[in-house]
């Protein structure tokens, strides 16, 4: 429990550094933290989905705590104004309407933290089936967001 709240109050922090950042500081931030998060969303996948011959309970319960703390990271503190252009590790695929669309983005952000938070209570429990019905909600949510505010891949 201790490693779990250390690495949110980490992120946390973090996340929180970076508003004070320069554009691209914030873009790479965001970048990272949603890349993390999809490490662990394939290992779940991996283990869950594609594989679940080699299920491992303390993986995937430690993987859907990583993805539960970086959706109670403050992730919004990263999406100031003018993230929708620059370059943080690559270039920013955040669409210019994110900032007017900021109910309908508090809604897919609060449906994404609901679900990762659940996932977590989840994976904790050991029931395959449970987790990879959550699993999917997590996805859900995440396509949700990408649909609304993500320039799609070219």
């Amino acid at each position: 429990m201790k490693k779990k709240l250390t690495l949110a109050v980490l992120i946390a922090a973090s996340a929180t550094a970076a508003v004070a950042g320069p554009i691209e500081e914030q873009i790479r931030w965001r970048q990272s933290a949603y890349s993390f998060a999809a490490w662990n969303i394939s290992k779940i996948k991996s283990q869950v989905v594609d594989h679940p011959e080699t299920y491992n309970k303390d993986s995937v319960a430690a993987a859907a705590n990583a993805i539960a703390a970086v959706a109670n990271s403050g992730l919004g503190a990263l999406y100031g104004e003018g993230t929708d252009h620059g370059i943080g590790w690559k270039e920013t695929r955040l669409k210019p309407e994110f900032f007017q669309k900021k109910e309908e983005v508090t809604k897919v952000a609060n449906t994404f933290n609901e679900a990762s938070n659940e996932l977590a209570k989840v994976a904790a429990t050991g029931d395959i089936a449970a987790i990879k019905t959550q699993f999917g909600k997590v996805g859900e949510s995440c396509k949700a967001c990408h649909d609304l505010i993500r320039i799609k891949d070219q």
